[in-house]
């Protein structure tokens, strides 16, 4: 295991805000991997940072009432299942309905936080923005989510549901 410097170090790099926590500083989760959940380490943390990183990036800018996003093969790989990708993008793509996103297109989207809840699971708060799709409202409609990880099988995946 690497020293607390390194940690400290990662956290600095990553500007999170004290994302991750560091072990040892502060209350820990107990330790459950009964499920198949994965306890995580430094590198998998780390991972967890990328791989969000680039899921949410290939999310910005993308019509959700499109055949083309919903097809989208890079998306689908951060699900554990077809039905999963399908209950995640039939939720999002609802959300932004009632949300009165214009065209179903988000302009920005923002991660506000990274949390590590305890072994192998992990939530993600981010800000989507568009514009209003709302005839005669000129402005922005924006949608707040919160997406839970889950590590299973050295991978980080999203488990489809509310946060």
């Amino acid at each position: 295991m690497k020293s607390r410097g390194a940690w400290l170090g990662a956290v600095l790099l990553l500007g999170c805000g004290g994302w991750p926590p560091v072990p040892g500083l502060g209350a820990e989760p107990p330790l459950d991997s009964s499920q198949g959940i994965e306890l995580v380490e430094e590198g998998a943390v780390l991972e967890f940072y990328a791989r969000a990183s680039a899921f949410y990036g290939r999310l910005a800018r993308r019509r959700f009432d499109s055949i083309e996003t919903y097809q989208d093969e890079a998306l689908r790989g951060f699900f554990r299942s077809e039905s999963a990708y399908a209950d995640y993008y039939a939720d999002l793509t609802g959300a932004l309905v009632e949300a009165h996103f214009d065209k179903n297109r988000p302009v920005s989207l923002e991660v506000l936080e990274l949390r590590l809840e305890g072994p192998g699971r992990a939530q993600v708060e981010t800000r989507i923005v568009g514009e209003d799709g709302r005839p005669l409202r000129p402005g922005e409609v924006h949608l707040d989510r919160t997406d839970r990880w889950q590590r299973s099988d050295g991978t980080w995946r999203i488990e489809p549901g509310r946060g």
